[in-house]
């Protein structure tokens, strides 16, 4: 099976120079600095994804408020949830042009304007605005360079830092229900958000954490990449031999754009060595001139980046495992999501509110996921495991829950399977080592915002959409039924895909041999 990009013969060029001296490992790659970038993505899951987690508390209070449907109502914290991963690609080409440094410091002065300004709402459509759009655009560029840095301080143990990162969503649901809920009985719902939004402002710290790696720390990373993989040199050659054919590389126009960048900044440097004879005032107006150009170049080149990953030659859409990657997305999270949504109402119709109050499943999924991301996380950094399959086998576990779910009518056997799916829904650690596996660092940012605004999409229509069919039939079986066939051709596709990538360069080899 598949292990990383190079088993499958694809690669996007950016660690195809490897150096052949030794060089001396950076402190701050999978050590130092590194932890740190690790708690700051720790809390940040804990805000934004702990924070959206507990949004059931405020919805009950904007029901009493608005008198609105349920389902009207719902969409705010819907509409939250799902732009904060749609907006994935968009806030991709911020962190291309400005660094994730200074791309979450904005998403967390967005994400507070935003909990701020709903405290004041009127109606139900003034929250679409203030917290379904801004605060979830605001979460969108805070959660992707949380998660962006992580992949790039990592190597060795990128899949236990992004487990150990990723738990800040489970002991954020505990955190933040419990909060939101101690604020709105003792403040009311309004002051509570005013005073979430100042906590929220702590986003901004954790932006200030996010120190970029040189770089001359990326080329070391890639170098240690490189060495720790025996099969570099010919999974590079037929890579190679793969995108010249279909006109993947993409190198020559790189190369043109910085050529062009570098003669913009040297035509200014060389009329401010002109001009430092001249008068004070002139000399400003060479600083502010170079200031300008040097921020047009940074603003070209990551916009340069970043239409590339999507439309140029070099595209991400070129890459059919990670097509088919998008596609298990779009079917994947809805079924983590579902259960969370429709599990009350499964208990209630079953009556099981006695013991599920005293021990909610929605608890147990939360508890055991927590563990399920650190465990999954370690196995995965084994070096005899594959991150690949360890991915595949916890998505088999998790739609074999989602299937037999609705046959358990007993607390006892829901609450196993409960604990199944947030044990193998750990895997969402995975992805973004599976992410950089395909793509490699220098695309993980837009690579990976794609991922998630799939998950977005999923998350927005997958439940209304289970709600519909009990609507239809007035049974949940049925919405845990479909969800589960979609995500297994999701699968199907993650499993069909490598086979064909890696069998397309034999067949190549084999109709030159008979030539």
């Amino acid at each position: 099976m598949y292990a990383s990009r190079e088993d499958i013969g694809y690669d996007f060029g950016e660690d195809s120079k490897v150096g052949s001296k030794p060089t001396k490992p950076n402190p701050n790659i999978d050590g130092g600095w590194a932890w740190m970038i690790v708690l700051s993505s720790f809390l940040v899951h804990i805000l934004i994804m702990g924070s959206q987690m507990a949004l059931g508390i405020l919805n009950m209070e904007w029901l009493d408020e608005f008198n609105q449907s349920r389902g009207l109502t719902a969409w705010v914290s819907s509409l939250s949830m799902g732009i904060t991963l749609i907006v994935g690609p968009f806030i991709g080409l911020f962190i291309s042009m400005c660094g994730c440094r200074t791309t979450a410091i904005i998403g967390g002065v967005l994400n507070a304007l935003g909990w701020i300004l709903s405290a004041y709402a009127s109606n139900v459509h003034y929250l679409f605005l203030t917290f379904g759009v801004t605060a979830g655009i605001g979460s969108g560029m805070v959660y992707l360079p949380a998660v962006v840095m992580v992949g790039q301080y990592f190597q060795k143990r990128r899949a236990l830092a992004q487990g150990l990162s990723t738990t800040g969503t489970g002991f954020g649901t505990f955190l933040m229900t419990a909060l939101l809920k101690y604020l709105c009985t003792e403040f009311g719902w309004r002051n509570a958000m005013f005073i979430q939004g100042a906590i929220s402002l702590n986003l901004c710290v954790c932006g200030a954490l996010m120190r970029p790696l040189s770089p001359k720390d990326l080329r070391e990373k890639y170098v240690m990449r490189s060495d720790s993989e025996e099969n570099r040199t010919k999974a590079l050659s037929h890579s190679t031999e793969t995108m010249k054919s279909n006109g993947v590389l993409g190198e020559e126009p790189e190369k043109k754009e910085e050529a062009a960048n570098e003669e913009v900044l040297g035509s200014v440097q060389h009329i401010e060595i002109g001009g430092k004879s001249g008068s004070g005032r002139s000399m400003y107006g060479l600083r502010l001139f170079k200031t300008v150009s040097q921020l047009t170049v940074t603003v070209r080149k990551g916009f340069a980046l970043w239409y590339s990953s999507y439309f140029g030659a070099a595209s991400l859409f070129t890459n059919r495992v990670f097509v088919a990657f998008i596609i298990w997305a779009l079917f994947a999270y809805s079924s983590f999501v579902i259960p969370f949504i429709h599990l009350p109402e499964i208990v209630k119709q079953y009556n099981l509110s006695r013991q599920d109050n005293v021990f909610p499943l929605t608890s147990i999924i939360a508890i055991v996921h927590i563990f399920g991301k650190v465990i999954l996380g370690v196995i995965s950094d084994l070096p005899c495991i594959s991150t690949w399959n360890v991915f595949l086998m916890a998505n088999f576990t998790l739609v074999t829950c989602i299937l037999t779910l609705p046959l358990m009518q007993t607390y006892v056997g829901l609450a196993v399977v409960c604990a199944l799916i947030g044990f193998s829904s750990g895997y969402f650690s995975l992805m973004p080592v599976v992410t950089e596996d395909l793509v490699g660092t220098k695309h993980l940012a837009n690579a990976y915002g794609i991922i998630i605004c799939a998950n977005g999409i999923s998350a927005l229509f997958g439940p209304p959409f289970a709600g519909w069919i009990y609507d239809i039939t007035q049974k949940y079986d049925f919405s845990f039924y479909i969800a589960g066939l979609l995500y297994m051709v999701g699968i199907i596709f993650l499993l069909i895909q490598p086979c064909i990538q890696k069998k397309q360069p034999r067949e190549k080899s084999t109709g030159e041999a008979q030539v």
